[in-house]
C-alpha cells in the first residue's frame, strides 16, 4: 500500500484526525522519496503546493501540475527512486472545533545519498499545511513549504533551489 491514502472509517473524533493527518503527512515525503508523482499530485486534487522558494509564493500547484512538476524537476536515479528520505519531525496539529479543517506545522529534513554524493542532509525547512475533511476523507488543501537551509542538491534536483524565484510554469510541458 504504497503512497496510498489510507481510508478511516468515519473520522469524526480528534485523536482519529490527527492520526489521519499525520499520516497523509507522511504519505507526501514516501510518494516523493519513491517517485510516485501521480500518486503525490492525487495528494494535492483538492488542494495547492506552493513554496517560499516561488517567484509568487502566493501562486501554487495542484493535481496534475504537481505530478508534472515532480517528474520534471526530480532526478530518478537508477533504483526508480530520488535515493532521498524526506523526514518530518515537530509534527503540531490543530484541528479546528467543528472537525472540518485542520492545520499543521513541521519540520523536515531531507538527506540523499548516491554514488555520487554521500549520504548527507541536503535541504532543511518547515512545512505548514492546512486540511479540509471531504467525503470522511483527510485531504490536503494547501501545503506551503518554507526552504531554511540548502545543501548539495546536485543530485537532486534539475535546477538551482538556492536561487529562489522558481516559476512552476517554467518547468510544466504545458508552460
Amino acid at each position: 500500500m504504497c503512497c496510498r491514502l489510507a481510508s478511516f472509517a468515519s473520522v469524526t473524533s480528534h485523536e482519529q484526525a490527527v492520526r489521519s493527518i499525520k499520516a497523509l503527512m507522511y504519505v507526501y515525503a514516501e510518494c516523493v522519496d519513491l517517485a510516485r508523482f501521480d500518486e503525490l499530485g492525487e495528494l494535492f486534487a483538492h488542494g495547492v503546493l506552493t513554496s517560499t522558494s516561488a517567484a509568487e509564493p502566493d501562486d501554487g500547484m495542484s493535481g496534475e501540475d504537481v505530478a508534472a512538476f515532480y517528474a520534471a524537476t526530480n532526478k530518478v536515479h537508477g533504483d526508480g527512486t530520488l535515493r532521498t528520505r524526506h523526514v518530518a519531525s515537530n509534527v503540531i496539529v490543530d484541528v479546528a472545533d467543528d472537525g472540518q479543517t485542520a492545520n499543521a506545522r513541521s519540520y523536515f529534513a531531507v538527506h540523499q545519498g548516491t554514488d555520487a554524493l554521500p549520504l548527507q542532509p541536503i535541504v532543511a525547512g518547515r512545512y505548514e499545511d492546512d486540511f479540509a475533511l471531504l467525503d470522511g476523507q483527510w485531504r490536503f488543501a494547501r501545503r506551503m513549504v518554507i526552504v531554511d537551509q540548502i545543501g548539495d542538491m546536485r543530485e537532486h534536483l534539475t535546477f538551482d533551489l538556492s536561487k529562489g524565484d522558481v516559476r512552476y510554469t517554467d518547468h510544466l510541458e504545458s508552460g
